[in-house]
């Protein structure tokens, strides 16, 4: 099954969590096993699993994607977004999770989140459950 989500960034460097959503997805496609395709369709986001706990860690990683990949006035593409198209290529546009007893399979600590970082703006993702 497919799934179409929405979701809505507030900053122009931003991770939501996602975590629910997708595994909303695997409830209502009634899959026990699988693998689930979390993909992201756009040029300036991207989809990564990390820590849902402390939500320093989210801070600390765009901060630091921040400095690694800064808005330059140097960049040559007119939209003036260069920078937000380095870091979803960094981060990358999609994460396979297994489906295991009806549930991601995922570790303590994690979460899957949608990495905005040309917003604010409303987003797609989709979800392929398998």
């Amino acid at each position: 099954m497919l799934f179409k989500k929405h979701v809505s960034s507030m900053e122009r460097n931003q991770m939501i969590d996602i975590t629910k959503l997708v595994r909303d997805c695997i409830k209502e496609s009634n899959t026990k096993n699988g693998i689930a395709i979390v993909f992201c369709p756009h040029t300036t986001g991207a989809i990564t699993i990390n820590e849902n706990c402390d939500r320093d860690v989210q801070i600390d990683m765009i901060t630091h994607l921040e400095k690694v990949f800064p808005n330059s006035r140097e960049f040559m593409h007119f939209e003036g977004n260069s920078d937000s198209h380095l870091k979803s290529t960094t981060v990358g546009a999609s994460e396979n999770i297994i489906i295991h007893n009806g549930d991601l399979l995922l570790g303590t600590w994690q979460g899957i989140y949608f990495c905005e970082f040309d917003g604010p703006r409303e987003r797609t993702f989709y979800v392929k459950v398998q």
